[in-house]
């Protein structure tokens, strides 16, 4: 790998890094219910100035979640927009040269999505704006493995299982449980019984298709290479949000009937939102490096 393919690997990674400030940023607004803080767009309180829309704006709490969360966005676009002209002039690879401006595309929409859901106060603008972050989230994650030795020099196992059904279900399991979650945090659709039931029970579907992942993959590959370092960090996270996402629903039935969630619920919730993202990009990872093995019979 050169100076140079060492360096734009490194810069989308810091892009990947940055993406999860958004993100983290963005389940705050949502745990704050402060989405509609700002009521217009794209303007801030019908200004264009970005850094002071409005006289100490910083002080206002939903102010500063929301128009903070804006300005973390323009700042992931501006990384994005680098992103997809340094993989165009540096990547000899026609589909990651589309890849970078797709992922430039998933950005501009995510914008767009997030400014409509304000002035047509929408809340199913909301739910698809967090289930569209997730989507750009892990393409970032998959253009950082694509830039590796690792993706460049695929493994030869002679010990692969049939992996490839499940290469397709443990990401979407995982993700189907994304949407649950995004349709149960964001206001106007509330504590629903249904949803709650949905999401919990759903939880324990994508739960067994990320083990059988891991278990598979730890069968088939040396734990000490690229998949199977990922492996043990996607199944290290899996432990996490789970035990994240039950203290997160006790917090939120100790509470009930608050007016204000609590600091802790905030920081649960926030933080349940964040470790599953991180949950999809690294059982995306794990997955497109186990489609790269190559099999080989083994010898007798």
């Amino acid at each position: 790998m050169t100076g140079s393919q060492r360096h734009r690997r490194n810069y989308t990674f810091l892009t990947f890094l940055v993406a999860i400030g958004l993100l983290s940023w963005g389940a705050f607004v949502t745990s704050i219910d402060a989405g509609l803080a700002v009521p217009d767009w794209p303007s801030s309180f019908d200004s264009y100035d970005p850094f002071n829309p409005w006289p100490r704006w910083w002080a206002i709490t939903p102010v500063l979640a929301e128009h903070g969360h804006r300005l973390m966005g323009a700042l992931v676009g501006l990384f994005t927009i680098g992103l997809a002209f340094w993989t165009w002039r540096g990547d000899s690879r026609a589909w990651m040269r589309r890849l970078a401006f797709g992922a430039l595309a998933l950005v501009i929409l995510q914008g767009v999505l997030g400014g409509l859901r304000v002035i047509w106060v929408s809340l199913d603008l909301a739910v698809i704006h967090a289930c569209v972050a997730q989507l750009f989230f892990a393409l970032l994650a998959a253009m950082t493995l694509f830039q590796t030795d690792a993706w460049k020099t695929p493994v030869e196992s002679a010990l692969r299982p049939d992996l490839k059904r499940i290469l397709w279900a443990a990401p979407i399991a995982v993700y189907i449980q994304i949407v649950f979650g995004a349709l149960l945090r964001h206001p106007g659709t509330g504590i629903d019984t249904t949803l709650v039931a949905l999401h919990l029970g759903w939880a324990f579907v994508a739960t067994s298709f990320v083990a059988v992942l891991f278990a598979r993959i730890r069968s088939s590959l040396p734990m000490n290479g690229l998949a199977g370092r990922l492996s043990l960090t996607m199944i290290g996270i899996l432990v996490f949000q789970v035990a994240l996402g039950l203290f997160a629903y006790f917090v939120l039935l100790d509470e009930s009937g608050r007016i204000q969630p609590s600091n802790v619920q905030v920081i649960a919730n926030s933080a349940h939102m964040v470790t599953g993202a991180l949950l999809f990009a690294s059982t995306v990872s794990v997955c497109l490096l186990a489609a790269r093995i190559r099999y080989h019979a083994p010898t007798r």
